[in-house]
Protein backbone atom coordinates (compact mmCIF):
# COMPACT_ATOMS: atom_id res chain seq x y z
CA UNK A 1 0.00 0.00 0.00
CA UNK A 2 1.60 3.30 -1.09
CA UNK A 3 1.98 6.23 1.28
CA UNK A 4 -0.58 9.00 0.96
CA UNK A 5 1.97 11.64 -0.06
CA UNK A 6 3.10 9.65 -3.10
CA UNK A 7 1.72 10.94 -6.45
CA UNK A 8 -1.99 10.41 -7.02
CA UNK A 9 -3.89 9.70 -10.18
CA UNK A 10 -7.09 10.70 -8.43
CA UNK A 11 -8.98 11.17 -5.18
CA UNK A 12 -12.29 9.39 -4.53
CA UNK A 13 -15.04 11.11 -2.60
CA UNK A 14 -18.73 10.36 -2.03
CA UNK A 15 -21.02 13.34 -2.57
CA UNK A 16 -23.02 14.05 0.64
CA UNK A 17 -26.68 13.10 0.63
CA UNK A 18 -27.52 11.50 3.98
CA UNK A 19 -28.96 14.31 6.06
CA UNK A 20 -28.94 12.18 9.21
CA UNK A 21 -25.15 12.42 9.26
CA UNK A 22 -25.34 16.17 9.91
CA UNK A 23 -28.72 16.79 11.55
CA UNK A 24 -29.52 20.49 11.56
CA UNK A 25 -26.31 21.36 9.67
CA UNK A 26 -26.64 19.58 6.33
CA UNK A 27 -27.23 22.74 4.25
CA UNK A 28 -23.63 23.85 4.80
CA UNK A 29 -22.02 20.49 4.04
CA UNK A 30 -22.13 20.41 0.21
CA UNK A 31 -20.40 23.81 0.19
CA UNK A 32 -17.60 22.43 2.36
CA UNK A 33 -17.27 19.53 -0.07
CA UNK A 34 -17.15 22.02 -2.92
CA UNK A 35 -14.13 23.74 -1.41
CA UNK A 36 -12.43 20.39 -0.77
CA UNK A 37 -12.99 19.29 -4.38
CA UNK A 38 -11.72 22.64 -5.68
CA UNK A 39 -8.47 22.29 -3.75
CA UNK A 40 -7.90 18.66 -4.72
CA UNK A 41 -8.80 19.18 -8.39
CA UNK A 42 -5.94 21.66 -8.74
CA UNK A 43 -3.54 18.71 -8.80
CA UNK A 44 -5.46 15.56 -9.73
CA UNK A 45 -8.77 14.14 -10.91
CA UNK A 46 -11.57 13.93 -8.34
CA UNK A 47 -13.74 10.84 -8.77
CA UNK A 48 -17.11 11.46 -7.15
CA UNK A 49 -19.59 8.77 -6.12
CA UNK A 50 -23.23 9.68 -6.72
CA UNK A 51 -26.27 7.45 -6.45
CA UNK A 52 -28.54 9.22 -8.90
CA UNK A 53 -28.72 11.58 -11.84
CA UNK A 54 -30.38 14.17 -9.60
CA UNK A 55 -27.54 14.10 -7.05
CA UNK A 56 -24.98 14.38 -9.82
CA UNK A 57 -26.78 17.42 -11.24
CA UNK A 58 -26.79 19.10 -7.84
CA UNK A 59 -23.07 18.42 -7.43
CA UNK A 60 -22.29 19.75 -10.93
CA UNK A 61 -24.15 23.00 -10.25
CA UNK A 62 -22.47 23.58 -6.91
CA UNK A 63 -18.97 22.74 -8.18
CA UNK A 64 -19.48 25.13 -11.09
CA UNK A 65 -20.41 27.91 -8.67
CA UNK A 66 -17.25 27.43 -6.59
CA UNK A 67 -15.02 27.42 -9.67
CA UNK A 68 -14.12 23.76 -10.15
CA UNK A 69 -12.88 22.90 -13.66
CA UNK A 70 -15.37 20.25 -14.88
CA UNK A 71 -12.60 18.46 -16.80
CA UNK A 72 -10.97 17.66 -13.43
CA UNK A 73 -14.04 15.81 -12.09
CA UNK A 74 -15.45 12.40 -13.01
CA UNK A 75 -18.75 11.08 -11.65
CA UNK A 76 -19.40 7.41 -10.92
CA UNK A 77 -23.02 6.31 -10.56
CA UNK A 78 -22.36 4.13 -7.54
CA UNK A 79 -24.84 4.49 -4.66
CA UNK A 80 -23.67 4.91 -1.07
CA UNK A 81 -25.33 4.82 2.33
CA UNK A 82 -23.15 7.60 3.74
CA UNK A 83 -20.15 9.66 2.69
CA UNK A 84 -17.13 8.38 4.58
CA UNK A 85 -15.19 7.16 1.56
CA UNK A 86 -11.94 6.60 3.47
CA UNK A 87 -13.53 3.67 5.25
CA UNK A 88 -15.51 1.90 2.52
CA UNK A 89 -13.84 3.16 -0.66
CA UNK A 90 -11.19 1.34 -2.71
CA UNK A 91 -7.90 0.78 -0.87
CA UNK A 92 -5.34 0.65 -3.66
CA UNK A 93 -2.27 -1.57 -3.52
CA UNK A 94 0.56 -2.03 -6.00
CA UNK A 95 3.20 -4.48 -6.97
CA UNK A 96 6.47 -3.73 -8.72
CA UNK A 97 7.25 -7.08 -10.38
CA UNK A 98 6.98 -8.45 -12.99
CA UNK A 99 5.59 -5.02 -13.89
CA UNK A 100 4.27 -2.06 -11.94
CA UNK A 101 0.52 -2.37 -11.58
CA UNK A 102 -2.36 -1.63 -9.21
CA UNK A 103 -5.26 -3.47 -7.64
CA UNK A 104 -7.87 -2.91 -4.93
CA UNK A 105 -7.57 -4.72 -1.60
CA UNK A 106 -11.12 -5.98 -1.08
CA UNK A 107 -11.74 -5.58 2.64
CA UNK A 108 -15.26 -5.94 4.00
CA UNK A 109 -17.21 -3.08 5.55
CA UNK A 110 -19.95 -3.21 8.21
CA UNK A 111 -20.37 0.46 9.24
CA UNK A 112 -17.79 0.29 12.03
CA UNK A 113 -19.77 -2.57 13.61
CA UNK A 114 -22.10 0.13 14.87
CA UNK A 115 -24.71 1.31 12.34
CA UNK A 116 -27.36 -0.63 10.38
CA UNK A 117 -26.98 1.14 7.02
CA UNK A 118 -23.91 -0.19 5.25
CA UNK A 119 -24.78 -2.57 2.42
CA UNK A 120 -24.45 0.00 -0.38
CA UNK A 121 -21.16 1.26 1.09
CA UNK A 122 -19.88 -2.31 1.33
CA UNK A 123 -20.19 -2.72 -2.44
CA UNK A 124 -18.37 0.47 -3.46
CA UNK A 125 -14.78 -0.84 -3.60
CA UNK A 126 -15.62 -3.75 -5.90
CA UNK A 127 -17.69 -1.55 -8.20
CA UNK A 128 -14.96 1.07 -8.34
CA UNK A 129 -12.36 -1.56 -9.25
CA UNK A 130 -14.62 -2.87 -12.01
CA UNK A 131 -15.19 0.64 -13.36
CA UNK A 132 -11.44 1.25 -13.51
CA UNK A 133 -10.62 -2.18 -14.93
CA UNK A 134 -8.27 -3.11 -12.09
CA UNK A 135 -8.24 -6.36 -10.10
CA UNK A 136 -10.37 -6.61 -6.98
CA UNK A 137 -8.65 -8.83 -4.40
CA UNK A 138 -11.08 -10.12 -1.74
CA UNK A 139 -9.34 -10.17 1.63
CA UNK A 140 -10.04 -13.37 3.55
CA UNK A 141 -8.49 -14.98 6.56
CA UNK A 142 -9.16 -18.66 7.12
CA UNK A 143 -12.09 -18.47 4.74
CA UNK A 144 -13.77 -15.42 6.30
CA UNK A 145 -13.93 -11.95 4.79
CA UNK A 146 -11.81 -9.48 6.76
CA UNK A 147 -13.48 -6.21 7.74
CA UNK A 148 -11.22 -3.17 7.82
CA UNK A 149 -11.78 0.57 7.34
CA UNK A 150 -9.21 2.78 5.67
CA UNK A 151 -9.20 5.17 8.64
CA UNK A 152 -8.09 2.35 10.95
CA UNK A 153 -4.63 2.09 9.36
CA UNK A 154 -1.77 4.45 8.54
CA UNK A 155 1.19 3.42 6.36
CA UNK A 156 4.53 4.93 5.36
CA UNK A 157 4.76 3.05 2.05
CA UNK A 158 7.96 1.36 3.19
CA UNK A 159 6.47 -1.53 5.16
CA UNK A 160 5.33 0.02 8.46
CA UNK A 161 1.69 0.33 9.50
CA UNK A 162 0.22 2.03 12.58
CA UNK A 163 -3.12 1.02 14.11
CA UNK A 164 -4.81 1.01 17.52
CA UNK A 165 -5.62 -2.01 19.63
CA UNK A 166 -8.91 -0.38 20.64
CA UNK A 167 -10.18 -0.40 17.06
CA UNK A 168 -8.89 -3.70 15.70
CA UNK A 169 -8.32 -5.94 18.72
CA UNK A 170 -11.11 -5.11 21.19
CA UNK A 171 -12.97 -8.42 21.77
CA UNK A 172 -16.21 -6.84 23.01
CA UNK A 173 -16.88 -3.36 21.58
CA UNK A 174 -17.58 -2.75 17.85
CA UNK A 175 -15.89 -6.02 16.94
CA UNK A 176 -15.15 -6.12 13.21
CA UNK A 177 -13.64 -9.60 13.03
CA UNK A 178 -14.80 -11.83 15.92
CA UNK A 179 -12.15 -14.23 17.11
CA UNK A 180 -9.35 -12.63 15.12
CA UNK A 181 -6.26 -11.92 17.22
CA UNK A 182 -3.22 -9.70 16.76
CA UNK A 183 -1.21 -12.36 14.92
CA UNK A 184 -3.97 -12.92 12.38
CA UNK A 185 -4.40 -9.20 11.76
CA UNK A 186 -0.68 -8.77 11.20
CA UNK A 187 -0.70 -11.70 8.78
CA UNK A 188 -3.46 -9.99 6.79
CA UNK A 189 -1.48 -6.74 6.71
CA UNK A 190 1.60 -8.56 5.48
CA UNK A 191 -0.17 -10.58 2.80
CA UNK A 192 -2.52 -7.97 1.36
CA UNK A 193 -0.82 -4.62 2.12
CA UNK A 194 2.85 -5.59 2.01
CA UNK A 195 3.36 -4.60 5.65
CA UNK A 196 6.38 -6.08 7.41
CA UNK A 197 6.16 -4.06 10.61
CA UNK A 198 3.15 -3.02 12.75
CA UNK A 199 3.19 -0.35 15.46
CA UNK A 200 0.26 -0.89 17.83
CA UNK A 201 -1.00 2.13 19.71
CA UNK A 202 -3.57 1.90 22.50
CA UNK A 203 -6.78 3.91 22.34
CA UNK A 204 -8.27 6.59 20.12
CA UNK A 205 -9.57 10.03 21.00
CA UNK A 206 -12.76 11.02 22.81
CA UNK A 207 -15.85 11.47 20.65
CA UNK A 208 -14.70 9.03 17.97
CA UNK A 209 -17.63 6.77 17.14
CA UNK A 210 -15.36 4.40 15.18
CA UNK A 211 -13.84 3.19 18.47
CA UNK A 212 -10.24 4.17 17.88
CA UNK A 213 -9.40 5.09 14.29
CA UNK A 214 -5.74 6.00 14.04
CA UNK A 215 -6.31 8.83 11.54
CA UNK A 216 -7.63 11.02 14.36
CA UNK A 217 -4.48 10.81 16.45
CA UNK A 218 -1.30 9.64 14.68
CA UNK A 219 -0.20 10.08 11.06
CA UNK A 220 2.92 9.61 9.00
CA UNK A 221 4.20 12.80 7.36
CA UNK A 222 7.17 11.03 5.77
CA UNK A 223 8.77 7.58 5.76
CA UNK A 224 10.40 8.18 9.15
CA UNK A 225 8.28 10.91 10.76
CA UNK A 226 4.91 10.82 12.49
CA UNK A 227 2.75 13.46 14.10
CA UNK A 228 0.99 12.44 17.29
CA UNK A 229 -1.73 14.55 18.85
CA UNK A 230 -1.04 15.94 22.30
CA UNK A 231 -3.51 17.29 24.84
CA UNK A 232 -1.96 19.68 27.38
CA UNK A 233 -4.91 19.79 29.78
CA UNK A 234 -4.47 16.93 32.28
CA UNK A 235 -8.20 17.07 33.05
CA UNK A 236 -9.20 16.41 29.46
CA UNK A 237 -10.27 12.89 28.51
CA UNK A 238 -7.65 12.77 25.75
CA UNK A 239 -4.66 13.68 27.91
CA UNK A 240 -3.80 10.29 29.38
CA UNK A 241 -4.75 8.37 26.24
CA UNK A 242 -2.41 10.42 24.06
CA UNK A 243 0.42 10.30 26.59
CA UNK A 244 0.17 6.52 26.72
CA UNK A 245 0.40 6.42 22.94
CA UNK A 246 3.44 8.69 23.12
CA UNK A 247 5.07 6.19 25.47
CA UNK A 248 4.39 3.40 23.01
CA UNK A 249 5.93 5.36 20.15
CA UNK A 250 9.01 6.07 22.27
CA UNK A 251 9.90 2.37 22.07
CA UNK A 252 8.50 1.73 18.58
CA UNK A 253 10.65 0.79 15.59
CA UNK A 254 10.26 1.28 11.88
CA UNK A 255 10.67 -1.48 9.30
CA UNK A 256 14.46 -1.01 9.25
CA UNK A 257 14.80 -1.10 13.04
CA UNK A 258 15.24 2.65 13.50
CA UNK A 259 13.08 4.80 15.74
CA UNK A 260 10.46 7.09 14.17
CA UNK A 261 10.76 10.82 14.71
CA UNK A 262 7.67 11.88 16.68
CA UNK A 263 6.36 15.44 16.34
CA UNK A 264 3.66 16.72 18.70
CA UNK A 265 0.50 18.12 17.10
CA UNK A 266 -1.85 20.10 19.37
CA UNK A 267 -5.51 19.34 19.87
CA UNK A 268 -8.22 21.98 19.48
CA UNK A 269 -10.31 22.80 22.52
CA UNK A 270 -13.13 20.29 23.04
CA UNK A 271 -15.88 20.87 20.50
CA UNK A 272 -19.43 19.92 21.46
CA UNK A 273 -22.81 20.14 19.80
CA UNK A 274 -26.05 19.34 21.61
CA UNK A 275 -23.86 18.23 24.51
CA UNK A 276 -22.07 15.62 22.39
CA UNK A 277 -18.30 15.76 22.06
CA UNK A 278 -17.01 15.71 18.50
CA UNK A 279 -13.75 14.00 17.40
CA UNK A 280 -12.14 17.28 16.35
CA UNK A 281 -8.49 16.67 15.45
CA UNK A 282 -5.88 18.24 13.20
CA UNK A 283 -4.53 14.75 12.51
CA UNK A 284 -7.45 14.14 10.14
CA UNK A 285 -5.65 16.00 7.35
CA UNK A 286 -5.52 14.78 3.75
CA UNK A 287 -2.42 14.84 1.55
CA UNK A 288 -3.23 15.37 -2.14
CA UNK A 289 -0.99 16.33 -5.05
CA UNK A 290 -1.67 20.06 -4.85
CA UNK A 291 -1.85 20.60 -1.09
CA UNK A 292 -2.21 19.22 2.41
CA UNK A 293 -5.77 19.94 3.52
CA UNK A 294 -6.12 20.37 7.28
CA UNK A 295 -9.37 20.66 9.25
CA UNK A 296 -9.66 23.86 11.30
CA UNK A 297 -12.07 24.63 14.13
CA UNK A 298 -12.04 28.38 14.85
CA UNK A 299 -9.50 27.60 17.55
CA UNK A 300 -6.24 29.36 18.57
CA UNK A 301 -4.40 26.10 17.88
CA UNK A 302 -5.47 26.16 14.23
CA UNK A 303 -2.53 28.37 13.33
CA UNK A 304 -0.08 26.31 15.38
CA UNK A 305 -1.17 23.05 13.76
CA UNK A 306 -0.96 24.54 10.26
CA UNK A 307 2.54 25.83 11.04
CA UNK A 308 3.76 22.45 12.28
CA UNK A 309 2.42 20.63 9.23
CA UNK A 310 3.89 23.30 6.92
CA UNK A 311 7.32 22.52 8.32
CA UNK A 312 6.83 18.80 7.71
CA UNK A 313 5.30 19.06 4.22
CA UNK A 314 7.64 21.44 2.43
CA UNK A 315 6.83 20.21 -1.07
CA UNK A 316 3.23 21.48 -1.17
CA UNK A 317 1.13 24.17 0.54
CA UNK A 318 -0.75 23.41 3.74
CA UNK A 319 -4.31 24.74 3.56
CA UNK A 320 -6.89 25.00 6.32
CA UNK A 321 -10.48 23.90 5.61
CA UNK A 322 -13.19 25.08 8.01
CA UNK A 323 -14.56 21.87 9.59
CA UNK A 324 -16.76 22.94 12.50
CA UNK A 325 -19.89 21.90 10.60
CA UNK A 326 -18.24 18.91 8.95
CA UNK A 327 -17.13 17.29 12.22
CA UNK A 328 -20.76 17.10 13.36
CA UNK A 329 -20.79 13.99 11.14
CA UNK A 330 -18.04 12.51 13.40
CA UNK A 331 -15.37 12.86 10.74
CA UNK A 332 -13.56 15.43 8.62
CA UNK A 333 -11.18 15.59 5.64
CA UNK A 334 -9.30 12.31 5.80
CA UNK A 335 -12.48 10.40 6.62
CA UNK A 336 -14.23 11.49 3.44
CA UNK A 337 -11.37 11.05 0.93
CA UNK A 338 -9.51 8.05 -0.48
CA UNK A 339 -6.43 8.35 -2.69
CA UNK A 340 -5.78 6.45 -5.91
CA UNK A 341 -2.01 6.27 -6.54
CA UNK A 342 -0.55 7.18 -9.92
CA UNK A 343 0.27 3.70 -11.18
CA UNK A 344 0.12 1.72 -14.39
CA UNK A 345 -3.06 -0.37 -14.36
CA UNK A 346 -2.87 -4.07 -14.94
CA UNK A 347 -4.94 -7.22 -14.84
CA UNK A 348 -2.25 -9.62 -13.76
CA UNK A 349 -2.95 -9.46 -10.03
CA UNK A 350 -4.46 -12.51 -8.40
CA UNK A 351 -5.78 -12.55 -4.86
CA UNK A 352 -3.46 -14.06 -2.25
CA UNK A 353 -4.97 -16.39 0.29
CA UNK A 354 -4.56 -17.07 3.99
Amino acid sequence: MPAEWEPHEATWIGWPHNRSDWPGKFAAIPWVYGEIVRRIAAGEIVRILVGSKELESKAVRLLSRVGVDPSRVAFFRIPTDRGWTRDFGPIFVRRERPKREAGVAGFGFNAWARYPNWRKDAGVAARAAKALGVPFLPVRFRGKRVVLEGGAIEVNGQGTLIATEECLLDPEVQVRNPGMARKGMEEVFRTFLGVTNVIWLGKGIAGDDTHGHVDDLCRFTGPRTVVLCREGDPKDANHRVLEENRERLASARLEDGSRPEVVALPMPAPLRFDGIRMPASYANFYVCNAAVLVPTFNDPNDRIALGILSELFRDRPVVGIHAVDLVWGFGTLHCLTQQQPALVRGKGFSAPSL
